[in-house]
């Protein structure tokens, strides 16, 4: 038994605790690799790759049913290990944005029951879903500073104040980021987020340096994109909010494993072009 489960809370009752030909870290590496693998479908991987091709890095590698049943207890340890990894460098520059994860189809809604107490619906520029958001934060390298997962219904500005508490320096956002006492709340934090405005506001003068940046956010948006078509983050076939998790924690570090990440040019780019260096 590893340490932390010796520490978990109990009810008091007796459980069995069988050994395992696969330790925890195992476990998790295999989930992870799914998620940098080019398979859709974590049953094709683990039957067609795992089997035939990861027996040496794998000795005790088991059945798929048996490793199916093992999945649930690596959560925890899949939460804390996604903890230390999604910790990027403050560089100053960063950028926010929120995707949705959509739990089932729209048409079947009313007889979803896996994620219905906890799911909600929403919408977004792609129109409306059931699920979750994720909102994230990221540096111009790439790399993860901050994430949160909330229900579909929640406002996009509602988790930022807590995404941004250890942050600081300029970020940016989309139009649905905008909001006088969310800038002014952060600003005194050290944090100022930049958008772009809306039709019915009136424009305001904005560096070129920040207008240059701004400009720059679909590197956001792309590393939605990597999250969810590589990464595989979202999909509609989950038989528990376990797997949901599990699937969500694993592509999220499989994506911080990345060797290359999307980024842009670092900051001091934009002030020597300013210069016409």
């Amino acid at each position: 038994m590893v340490d932390w489960e010796r520490k978990l809370l109990s009810s008091g009752e007796r459980k069995r605790l069988r050994a395992t030909a696969l330790s925890t870290s195992e476990i998790m590496t295999i989930l992870i690799c799914f998620h940098q693998s080019h398979y859709r479908h974590f049953k094709g991987f683990y039957l067609e790759h795992a089997q035939k091709h990861l027996r040496e890095e794998f000795p005790g590698l088991l059945s798929y049913t048996r490793f199916v049943a093992l999945m649930p207890s690596v959560l925890m340890p899949m939460a804390a290990y996604l903890y230390t990894r999604c910790r990027g460098e403050n560089t100053g520059v960063g950028f926010i944005d929120s995707t949705r994860l959509a739990v089932c189809g729209n048409k079947r809604i009313s007889r979803h029951k896996v994620f219905a107490d906890s799911a909600q619906r929403g919408k977004t520029s792609m129109g409306w879903f059931f699920g979750f958001k994720l909102h994230l934060v990221v540096n111009d390298r790439g790399d993860i500073l901050a994430f949160q997962i909330t229900p579909g219904n929640v406002d996009d500005r509602e988790p930022v104040p807590q995404l941004m508490h250890r942050l600081s320096g300029k970020f940016f956002g989309d139009k649905g980021y905008v909001s006088q006492k969310l800038f002014e709340l952060l600003f005194d934090d050290g944090v100022q987020l930049i958008t772009n405005i809306k039709k019915n506001m009136k424009n305001k003068l904005m560096p070129l340096t920040d207008k240059l940046l701004l400009r720059k956010r679909s590197i956001i948006e792309t590393i939605n994109d990597q999250l969810k078509n590589i990464s595989q983050i979202e999909h509609t076939r989950h038989r528990s909010p376990t797997n949901f998790w599990l699937n969500l924690f694993a592509g999220l570090i499989a994506y911080t494993r990345q060797p290359k990440k999307p980024s842009i040019q670092p900051p001091n780019y934009f002030h020597a072009s300013l210069l016409g260096v």
